[in-house]
């Protein structure tokens, strides 16, 4: 390639402005859909998995719900509450499967007072394990221990932001001091980082202390657990049924009474997820090559009548000595110069636009009312797919263009001047 070759490509291109403009807007924008489509999608499931990820994969959660069938002569409609023997169950009969076991109970609307500051709050009681199955993440101090939980200790980890509002200045402080739930005073043994979920941000205590306090008897709001060993939606579907069988039997529930005992398993929900996301991000691809193919649709057509329109002119070259290889080079050289333009600014377009989308929607969250979730999350695409795409299409012109070519630089120079 030399100076003159770049010179002559740059008079074509001015001399044919449209031909030239259509051919990079089918190029650009070919690009810049598939880049846009790609990061919108990265978008969605980004956000979807981040919503997602608060508890681990493996855990179940169990919840008491209301029998559906009769049984032992107990009629169907029942409420059934989980207590401390389903927490028993769980933790001694499935051993092969079952790692660790937590509870949950609750109080709701509690005042927690530091000083003259206040602020309300609903109570969690939990287990230690709670902190590995939730990923809890601590800012400062620790979390419930075994030790809490045993001698029912008075012990909390409260929110950042609340603690905040508490202590009037830098929330870790607010560790090792005596605080209010009520008129019960409470240590502080942590500090918890806010989650955008602001179910996920109630002031947290030992279970025996909540449940012994608020006279919650032996019952139970939920049991949490981990697992192993199920790796497939049979094994799963397996184990929920000996699993609810074995809490029905001890609610004098029906063994096969779905209703009697809710599950809520992690492991096949983020299977059945990963499944829907393969399915999203195919079809993202499709529709997104549809549209790149429309584009190499239009540069090709482009380029078919732009050798067509120049057939005189290789005529008269032919007839002054240039040879068939000067003429494809001309053509390869002037597709490949602007499929690679305007595939660059299609690429860069595309780039700023999933910025710009990340900018303005990227991890804010939507309050529902009764939690916030993040709807958007990192809508980019890598590098490597952008180039890659950019490519595509420039060998695509590039082939489109020298197809015709091969034919025009092969016909004989008075055939060539006698085209029209």
């Amino acid at each position: 390639m030399n100076m003159e070759l770049l010179a002559e490509i740059w008079q074509t291109a001015r001399r044919n402005k449209l031909r030239t403009s259509l051919t990079g807007f089918a190029v650009a924008w070919g690009i810049f859909m598939l880049i846009v489509l790609l990061g919108a999608g990265a978008g969605l499931i980004n956000a979807q998995r981040e919503n997602q990820g608060e508890w681990v994969d493996n855990s179940m959660m169990v919840f008491g719900g209301m029998t559906s069938k009769e049984y032992e002569g107990l009629k169907e409609g029942r409420d059934i509450s989980l207590n401390q023997r389903d927490i028993a169950i769980t933790r001694t009969s499935f051993p092969e499967h079952i790692d660790q076991v937590g509870a949950i109970i609750y109080e709701s609307s509690n005042t927690i007072s530091y000083g003259q500051n206040y602020v309300l709050s609903n109570l969690r009681g939990v287990y230690p394990a709670y902190a590995t199955i939730q990923k809890v993440k601590l800012k400062a101090g620790r979390f419930i221990n075994d030790i809490d939980l045993r001698e029912q200790r008075k012990v909390m980890l409260i929110g950042e932001r609340q603690a905040k509002e508490l202590i009037k200045g830098e929330a870790s402080n607010l560790i090792g001091k005596n605080v209010k739930i009520g008129n019960i005073a409470f240590t502080v043994v942590g500090i918890t980082r806010d989650n955008e979920n602001e179910m996920s941000n109630d002031v947290i205590t030992p279970f025996t202390t909540l449940r012994t306090i608020y006279n919650h008897g032996d019952n139970t709001d939920r049991i949490i657990f981990t697992f192993h060993g199920l790796t497939t939606e049979e094994q799963n579907e397996a184990f929920e049924a000996d699993y609810r069988k074995a809490l029905n039997r001890n609610h004098r529930a029906a063994p096969d009474d779905e209703d009697a005992v809710w599950l809520w398993n992690r492991f096949t929900q983020a299977m059945q997820m990963e499944n829907g996301t393969a399915i999203i991000e195919t079809a993202l691809w499709i529709i997104g090559l549809f549209t790149l193919l429309s584009g190499i649709v239009g540069v090709s057509n482009i380029m078919l009548i732009t050798v067509r329109e120049r057939t005189h002119e290789f005529g008269i070259r032919k007839a002054i000595g240039a040879t068939p290889l000067s003429l494809l080079r001309i053509i390869i050289v002037e597709s490949v110069l602007v499929t690679g333009f305007f595939g660059y600014i299609g690429m860069l377009l595309g780039i700023l636009t999933n910025f710009y989308m990340d900018y303005a929607l990227g991890s804010k969250p939507i309050d529902t009312g009764l939690f916030q979730a993040t709807v958007f999350v990192n809508p980019t695409v890598s590098i490597g797919t952008c180039v890659g795409v950019t490519v595509v299409l420039v060998i695509a012109g590039t082939i489109a263009g020298l197809i015709p070519a091969v034919k025009a630089a092969r016909i004989r120079p008075i055939e060539a001047l006698r085209a029209e």
